[in-house]
């Protein structure tokens, strides 16, 4: 993005102060807020979540499984307005009130001693089941897409297993032409969350699921 981008920045205690480039928010570990919206479906094995693949060109985690859909709250928006992320990176064009809203967590990611991520994370949930090649990616985001089975992915963060398998597509960034595959996952190769942040996720999720 050739525009400079500016986030609201806030005390550890959620009070804005200010604004500030992205730049400067991330080399100085500012506090600013983020929208996150997990994508889930429902299926006879339970719940499943999307993750897509980052870009490798991202500047925090690159070519690793994230959350479906995320961006940053840019300098005067309010948390619905992160709404907006579904439509640019995977083009499903949706209200606020179609989300149900599971809670904020502050997370501290510190990539490098230039490369400091201090993020009020707002997470989301959107039940949304449709086959991933109807999807509009944004390719100079996201690199592919892949469900994963809940319980499998909360046996890997746990430490049961090493390895989970995930149905999925990569996408070709010239062309944007997909192709689907079946692959093999470690912890390793998913972007970092604490623990309170997925059981906010998961606790939400699975009220949902048990909804008729």
């Amino acid at each position: 993005m050739n525009e400079t981008e500016y986030f609201d920045v806030f005390t550890p205690d959620r009070i804005k102060i200010g604004k500030e480039a992205r730049s400067v928010v991330h080399a100085k570990g500012l506090w600013h807020q983020t929208f996150h919206c997990w994508i889930w479906k429902r299926t006879p094995e339970g719940p499943y979540l999307l993750f897509q693949l980052r870009h490798k060109n991202k500047d925090v985690f690159p070519s690793l499984l994230d959350i479906s859909c995320a961006g940053h709250l840019q300098a005067g928006e309010d948390v619905p307005d992160g709404v907006r992320e579904l439509e640019e990176e995977l083009g499903i064009a949706v209200a606020i009130d179609d989300l149900t809203y599971c809670g904020m967590v502050a997370q501290e990611h510190i990539v490098s001693p230039q490369l400091i991520d201090r993020e009020f994370n707002h997470v989301f949930i959107y039940e949304y089941g449709r086959d991933l090649k109807d999807y509009r990616i944004q390719t100079e985001e996201i690199s592919g897409l892949f469900w994963v089975r809940l319980s499998d992915f909360q046996r890997l963060l746990s430490g049961k297993t090493k390895f989970l398998s995930s149905d999925g597509l990569l996408i070709d960034e010239a062309n944007g032409a997909s192709s689907s595959l079946t692959k093999s996952w470690s912890l390793a190769d998913f972007t970092p969350n604490t623990p309170q942040y997925y059981e906010l996720l998961f606790v939400k999720l699975k009220e949902l699921a048990k909804e008729s």
